[in-house]
């Protein structure tokens, strides 16, 4: 610690000085931690930028890197830096011409369709990042089908890689209806927050009553804040898809796969949902994993005997959705510049709009 004081005249006066710390020392295998060590060399951000280029993800990269110098404490940032770093890349590569002819497009929209809304973010440099719009029959769609919709983010396409994240919902012919569309540039709670307030606000502050997505921790956390009265489903899907390549025994045991499954969908209680648990626990003495822990704990996202109270639909995952993204496979390509995939999308709109007009015609005829 030092103390100084300052004179009328500008002079710094040394008051005080304490040369002993009042704590530990950070141990040298903890100093890449310290935001003041930090710091991505040029030859790594390279190396980091290469391997994004190429498809290969953060993650992977990361650890290649670390262990190119013996371990992260070698490499001089963490993991979220080299996050970060991507991110921004990712983002310093929208084109202002290409983000200035969506708007372009956006403003025709809205001036031919006064329903139609849309939004943007930008980040600290003003850059475009994240982008959201709705026409007007996809407003109407959301008031008469908005208590049930579907988010998931796992379809990527345009040369930016932008996420295309469409929100889902069903209507009274079973069929998939977009209630709006945006790409996102990063999957964190701040671009998910700014989203669903964006979302909220366009469609009159009408929350859904449940929301089904992936197991994502910055989506689920941006419903929390956001969507607090919403309930939020976990897709049955994806986990069970997870399942064999986390709990070891799950292929060899069929007993265990049994319980597990009957978990889900199979049970009349939450008291007989916790005896086949803790029955499928012990007979794969599986009581220290952790992966089962973890979703014990979060039971009312995914069982459906803790949502029986709830209006559903009787849906169970984010499949609906990840249609959705196959069919948007056909209208892009990794070359496509944001009006293009816009115009992909708004052609799938209508297509499946004039399914629904066909879907009326043959309920009215027979």
């Amino acid at each position: 610690m030092v103390r100084f004081s300052v004179s009328v005249d500008g002079i710094w006066t040394v008051k005080n000085s304490v040369e002993t710390h009042n704590h530990e020392l950070t141990k040298p295998d903890d100093q890449h931690l310290l935001r003041s060590s930090r710091h991505i060399i040029e030859e790594n951000a390279s190396v980091l930028k290469s391997m994004a280029d190429a498809g290969i993800r953060t993650i992977n990269a990361f650890s290649y890197l670390s262990e190119e110098v013996g371990g992260v404490e070698n490499l001089g940032f963490t993991k979220r830096d080299a996050y970060n770093y991507i991110q921004k890349e990712r983002r310093a590569k929208i084109e202002n011409g290409d983000s200035n002819s969506l708007i372009e497009l956006l403003k025709n929209r809205a001036a031919e369709d006064n329903m139609f809304a849309w939004d943007v973010q930008t980040d600290e440099d003003e850059r475009l990042v994240n982008f959201f719009w709705v026409d007007g029959l996809g407003r109407v769609d959301y008031d008469c089908f908005g208590d049930v919709i579907i988010f998931d983010t796992s379809y990527r396409f345009n040369k930016y890689n932008l996420a295309c994240a469409p929100i889902i919902g069903v209507n009274n012919h079973w069929q998939n209806i977009i209630l709006g569309v945006s790409f996102l540039s990063d999957e964190t709670i701040d671009s998910f927050c700014w989203l669903f307030r964006t979302f909220l606000k366009i469609m009159d502050n009408k929350h859904p009553v449940i929301i089904f997505t992936d197991q994502d921790q910055a989506m689920a956390r941006a419903i929390e804040i956001v969507f607090p009265n919403t309930r939020h489903r976990l897709c049955q899907w994806h986990i069970q898809k997870k399942t064999p390549s986390k709990v070891w025994c799950f292929n060899s045991n069929s007993k265990v796969k049994g319980l597990f499954y009957s978990c889900f969908t199979k049970c009349d209680s939450a008291d007989e949902f916790d005896r086949l648990w803790n029955e499928m626990i012990r007979e794969g003495d599986l009581q220290s994993h952790q992966w089962l822990k973890d979703l014990y704990r979060i039971r009312e996202k995914w069982s459906t005997i803790f949502n029986k109270d709830c209006f559903n639909l009787g849906i169970l995952s984010t499949q609906r959705s990840e249609s959705t993204n196959f069919v948007c496979h056909g209208i892009s390509k990794a070359t496509s510049s944001l009006t293009e995939c816009f115009l992909g999308l708004e052609k799938l709109i209508n297509t499946w709009r004039r399914n629904e007009r066909d879907e009326i015609f043959r309920c009215f005829q027979s």
